[in-house]
């Protein structure tokens, strides 16, 4: 008598290299989209690949174009940055240095901007000392590293302290910059509102001769920890 075992449905399905139910449920799909879209696999697989930098565009990384002089002469107008939109999730917070875009609808104007974080809550941001440089937590910080060739650390004095989970922000053409020092009249006193941060600039990737990597400029390394709250030396 033959025993050998003769084999089943479900042991011919289950053979590596073929497809189950699910996976054949699947191709199938696929294939009722395509038939379904005039131009089939090409119109889907473009679909597909918009949807993906949909996707990347909205939580992973969006590119900018700089509108203005303000952050000249590092940025550069016509100027594309990419900005890393995950840099400031999972409790993450702006630090100071750092290059931001953020939306300053009902603060600086319903648009978009890019500026540089100088202050962040609970931080003492004064302008200026004996020898025109801005102080941080009564630390002097030396911005010529990025500060705009001709231009002073602030035309206009300023003695604030930072609110919780609020930003004091310049342009590096200080000359050229509409920021948190035109606004200290304002609705917020000019600081903007973590929650408001879209991400960090981190890299200019247009044009390409101006191909770089945008870091957090050592001058804020020096800077102490926001004094205790109500003391300001």
């Amino acid at each position: 008598m033959d025993t050998e075992a003769q084999p089943t449905e479900r042991d011919r399905s289950s053979r590596p290299g073929t497809p189950g139910a699910e996976g054949r449920s699947r191709l199938a799909l696929v294939a009722r989209v395509a038939d379904w879209l005039p131009g089939g696999r090409i119109t889907l697989s473009i679909l597909t690949g918009l949807a993906f930098l949909l996707v990347l565009n909205t939580f992973v990384a969006q590119p900018f174009e700089i509108p203005s002089g303000s952050m000249e002469q590092n940025l550069r107008i016509g100027d594309r940055v990419l900005v890393n939109k995950l840099a400031y999730r999972l409790g993450a917070q702006p630090r100071r240095g750092d290059v931001i875009v953020f939306d300053g609808s009902g603060y600086f104007g319903d648009a978009d901007y890019i500026k540089r974080v100088v202050g962040v809550g609970g931080d003492h941001v004064v302008c200026c000392d004996r020898k025109r440089r801005i102080e941080v937590n009564g630390r002097a910080v030396d911005e010529t590293a990025f500060l705009h060739p001709g231009d002073s650390a602030s035309s206009v004095p300023f003695d604030v302290v930072v609110p919780p989970d609020r930003l004091f922000v310049l342009g590096d053409h200080r000359s050229d910059s509409s920021d948190s020092r035109d606004h200290l009249g304002s609705p917020g006193g000019g600081m903007i509102p973590v929650g408001d941060v879209i991400g960090r600039a981190d890299w200019i990737v247009w044009p390409y001769r101006h191909w770089t990597h945008l870091t957090r400029p050592s001058a804020y390394a020096r800077v102490p920890a926001a004094p205790a709250e109500g003391v300001h030396g």
